[in-house]
C-alpha cells in the first residue's frame, strides 16, 4: 500500500470533524473514476445500515454497520478511509450506478484526485 496524500487526509478528517457531507471529490483508483460527496462515516454507516435493514436477505447485516451510540464512534487518529455517498463509478459517457452509490475507499489507494464531482449529459 502506499503513503495516503497528507492534503487528502486532512480534507477527509475536515468532513469527519465538520460532519457535513457537502464536501464533493472525484478519485482515481486503480484506474477507475470515483465521484461524489463525502460523508462523515458515522453517517455513511448509518445510511448503509438503513438500507440493508430495507432487505430481507440483508437485514442481519445492517448491526455490522451500525453501533449502539447510533452509528457515532469517537475518532482513532486520522482517517484511513473516504465515504462517499452519491458517487458514481465513471464508465465513458456513464455513472454507474445512475443514481449515485455508496463507497468506502482506502486513503491509500487513492492515485489521483480532485475537489468536485463530474457529470455526463448526453446533450
Amino acid at each position: 500500500m502506499s503513503i495516503p496524500d497528507d492534503l487528502l487526509v486532512d480534507l477527509a478528517a475536515t468532513v469527519e470533524s465538520e460532519q457535513t457531507n457537502q464536501m464533493s471529490l472525484t478519485v482515481v483508483v486503480h484506474g477507475a473514476v470515483i465521484t461524489g460527496r463525502l460523508a462523515p462515516e458515522s453517517v455513511w454507516r448509518q445510511r448503509v445500515a438503513e438500507v440493508l435493514q430495507d432487505s430481507e436477505r440483508l437485514g442481519p447485516f445492517a448491526k455490522v454497520f451500525s453501533s449502539p451510540e447510533g452509528g457515532a464512534r469517537p475518532p482513532a487518529g486520522p482517517p484511513s478511509h473516504l465515504h462517499f455517498h452519491v458517487a458514481r463509478i465513471l464508465q465513458g459517457t456513464l455513472g454507474i450506478p445512475e443514481t449515485g452509490g455508496m463507497y468506502r475507499i482506502a486513503l491509500a489507494d487513492v492515485d489521483a484526485w480532485t475537489v468536485g464531482d463530474f457529470s455526463y449529459s448526453d446533450k
